[in-house]
């Protein structure tokens, strides 16, 4: 009877395996394998046995499989340690039509916790073992390849990494610097060659440390973050936020932030437009409230363009990039949105209404904020002339300030809101 079967090794190759490992390896017809892990068996394999090596044709797997067993032939397929954590398991599982079994082996996270004593049931997962993502920058998109481990480092105080050649514990350390971690807020302990003879380990490493050393391959990384407070996702106090000087209050104020935020209803994955981002007030906050979602913002003064990264930078906010311009300049290159918020629209409102309601996902909202008349009637005018669904609020508020040893009430600007959305359909 045919069989395949997905094995799990480790670097030390056959002392690793379990007996039942070691029967499938040493009977089976076809074996499939980086040329690493086909090494380690090599001299184990029954004779005539045909050698599969997957380097540069992973895609061509599941073709192999299936030609093996339809010719009743035993497949054995090789990965590294627990192919289920962060392995092909699953990618394989959606290729083969028929079922194979798992013979899982230690991972290397848990090798790793081992060498440095740490429990593991409650770290955080990730990889950046992908394709050479280049240096971080503040601003960087979900493309780039250390995105899902700067999002999980971001959101969990203890992640463990997968790391690969060029995005090494090394550029993650440089990655984290950039994002606005202090050097010793963030320790990183680097397994370097696990279950080889000349297996190293780097236990708590300051970034400016790691971010210096040149480490053996391959290695896996443990982030741990010190001093990790529940910090608010939003409502920060104007003052909180670098602004354009001596000019100040160039920002959307505390209290029509909170509406505007209550306004777009912003999912945990959603994806948010920030029109004149001003000094990023509200598309920062907007990121926090989108923890697995991504903030786009576009604006055209470069000194408020320059705090608003800032303070992204400031308060390590990695969901987010800015571009320089005037909307709807960039627009087009961005992935369409669930959630828009226009500040200031450089006299191209009615244009930029329309493009944003085309653009909208179903279900989306697009929220402005107005402090002139002109302007509220231009926007309720365009989004009549599209039969689009609105409603406006006025906020006028009110902030107390002191009078020799008293206080009085001072009044701000009253903001028009005005809300459209699109409908699930």
């Amino acid at each position: 009877m045919s069989s395949c079967t997905l094995i799990g090794i480790l670097d030390d190759g056959w002392a690793s395996l379990s007996d039942a490992a070691r029967q499938r390896i040493g009977t089976a017809a076809v074996i499939i394998g980086a040329g690493r892990t086909l090494d380690l068996v090599q001299s184990h394999l029954a004779a005539g046995a045909t050698v599969k090596n997957m380097d540069g044709a992973l895609a061509k797997v599941p073709e192999w499989v299936s030609a093996a067993l339809a010719t009743s032939q035993a497949v054995v397929i090789l990965a590294t340690g627990d192919p289920l954590c962060h392995g092909m398991a699953s990618w394989l599982d959606d290729k083969l039509d028929s079922a194979f079994e798992i013979l899982p082996n230690l991972s290397a996270l848990q090798l790793a916790c081992a060498r440095f004593r740490r429990p593991w049931q409650d770290i955080r997962i990730a990889s950046c073992h992908s394709r050479d993502a280049g240096e971080w920058f503040v601003g960087a998109t979900p493309e780039h390849g250390l995105y899902p481990a700067m999002r999980a480092i971001a959101l969990h105080p203890q992640v463990f990494l997968f790391t690969g050649p060029e995005n090494n514990p090394a550029r993650l350390a440089r990655a984290l610097l950039t994002a606005g971690y202090a050097s010793n807020e963030i320790a990183l302990d680097v397994a370097c060659r696990l279950q080889l003879p000349d297996e190293r380990l780097f236990p708590a490493l300051s970034l400016d440390e790691a971010a210096a050393a040149d480490f053996p391959e391959p290695n896996v990384v443990l982030v741990r973050r010190s001093g990790v407070t529940g910090a608010p996702t939003f409502g920060l106090d104007d003052l909180e936020y670098l602004q354009r000087s001596p000019e100040k209050g160039l920002i959307t104020k505390q209290e029509a932030r909170a509406l505007s935020l209550a306004k777009l209803r912003i999912g945990l994955d959603a994806t948010v437009w920030d029109i004149g981002a001003g000094a990023g007030s509200v598309g920062l906050e907007a990121a926090r409230l989108a923890p697995h979602g991504h903030v786009w913002a576009i604006e055209k003064n470069g000194g408020d363009a320059a705090n608003a990264r800032a303070n992204a930078a400031r308060f390590r906010i990695t969901n987010y990039t800015l571009m320089d311009g005037k909307a709807p300049e960039h627009l087009d290159t961005w992935p369409n949105p669930d959630a828009v918020f226009i500040g200031g629209s450089g006299g191209e409102l009615g244009e930029l209404i329309r493009l944003i309601l085309a653009r909208l996902n179903p279900g989306g909202r697009l929220v402005m904020n107005f402090v002139t008349l002109e302007n509220l009637a231009t926007a309720t005018a365009a989004l009549n002339a599209l039969n689009a669904e609105w409603d406006v609020v006025q906020l006028q508020a009110s902030r107390s300030h002191p009078i020799l040893d008293m206080h009085r009430m001072a009044a701000q600007n009253p903001v028009w809101f005005v809300t459209a959305s699109k409908s699930e359909a």
